[in-house]
């Protein structure tokens, strides 16, 4: 089995991982995932839509596409041979100039936010920079009321569509924080220059 990252959006995938899609026979992932890499599966290819990972069964020789990168909040735990792709972390990071050895990853995808909250707090307070995996559920403006007045400092950038022609990177802080029109989402959170609009 391969897990391959497809990128975060159009055109992120890597040459190795193009390899491994036209020489797959069956390709598994979620929609997202197929329509990232679809020019590349081969003609006869038999191709599953996934749309519940809870019970996945995958055989050896399937070819798994995993939107991002599988090892940030991918398909990376279910093993085999793992094929990176660039992530929604490593597009944000490049577009903000965020360096990426100053950043803590926090996933909020998916989970209670008010622990969520609490780390990221945690870590700000810690002098790192903190990017969100968030859902379409994640509220800026109950982060920003986490963070708290010792946040005033603070930037927020909401990355929204990361990769597709509708990019847009909205820049705030604590204070006045950007607000999403989509339901696809990142957010760095940190002391970094407001450098997009």
């Amino acid at each position: 089995m391969k897990v391959i990252g497809v990128g975060c959006g159009p055109g992120m995938l890597t040459e190795e991982a193009i390899r491994a899609i036209t020489g797959a026979t069956l390709v598994m992932g979620s929609k997202r995932a197929i329509e990232l890499a679809a020019r590349f599966v081969p003609e006869g290819c038999e191709v599953q839509v996934i749309a519940d990972f809870s019970s996945l069964s995958v055989p050896d020789h399937a070819v798994v596409l995993s939107t991002g990168d599988p090892m940030l909040a991918g398909l990376g735990y279910l093993g085999g041979e793992i094929i990176p792709g660039i992530s929604s972390l490593q597009l944000a990071a490049s577009r903000l100039a965020i360096p990426l050895e100053d950043v803590v990853v926090v996933r909020a995808h998916g989970k209670d936010h008010g622990p969520v909250f609490a780390t990221i707090a945690k870590a700000l307070d810690q002098g790192n920079t903190v990017f969100i995996i968030a859902d379409p559920k994640f509220s800026i403006p109950a982060l920003c009321e986490a963070i708290g007045e010792s946040g005033e400092e603070i930037s927020v950038a909401l990355c929204e569509d990361l990769g597709y022609p509708e990019e847009r990177i909205t820049m705030g802080t604590v204070l006045d924080p950007p607000v999403p029109h989509s339901r696809l989402f990142s957010v760095f959170v940190g002391r970094f220059p407001g450098n997009r609009a």
